[in-house]
């Protein structure tokens, strides 16, 4: 029984693949561009906030600091200089703190672009599936008579 419809040569429908493989690889490279962009953007905005923030926490943390040293000292009627190296000691160690679990967010892996390599490694596993899938006999187009 043949096959119904335009009969084509198996030449013609594999340069017909390797053309919709270029063309999905192409969309695919300019969604990749896309997702960098817009993910770049979200940490230009989020380092944008992070400085503002910085630039108004950092004078009332002063102060803060200030008050507590001032607190301390006279709470537990130490010399200001013991009050000082209290406090700052503390605000040091909760400092570092912050800073290490701010670095791990801005791993490489946050940057990535994920959704698109996970689709092309979908897309590259469905093209390699189609070229070396066996050949069927029934759907050669020599034997269609």
């Amino acid at each position: 029984m043949a096959i119904p419809g335009p009969q084509r040569s198996v030449p013609d429908m594999v340069s017909d693949l390797f053309l919709q493989v270029t063309t999905l690889f192409r969309k695919e490279a300019q969604l990749a561009r896309a997702e960098m962009s817009e993910n770049m953007s979200n940490v230009g905005r989020g380092l944008g906030l992070i400085i503002a923030g910085t630039v108004l926490l950092i004078p009332s943390l002063v102060i803060l600091l200030q008050a507590a040293v001032t607190a301390v000292g006279d709470r537990y009627d130490l010399a200001p200089t013991w009050s000082a190296l209290i406090v700052g000691g503390i605000v040091l160690i909760i400092g570092v703190v912050l800073f290490l679990i701010g670095i791990s967010r801005l791993r490489f892996e946050h940057i990535m672009p994920n959704k698109t390599v996970h689709q092309l490694q979908r897309d590259a596993a469905v093209a390699k599936e189609k070229v070396s899938r066996p050949h069927d006999p029934r759907r050669d187009p020599r034997r269609a008579a």
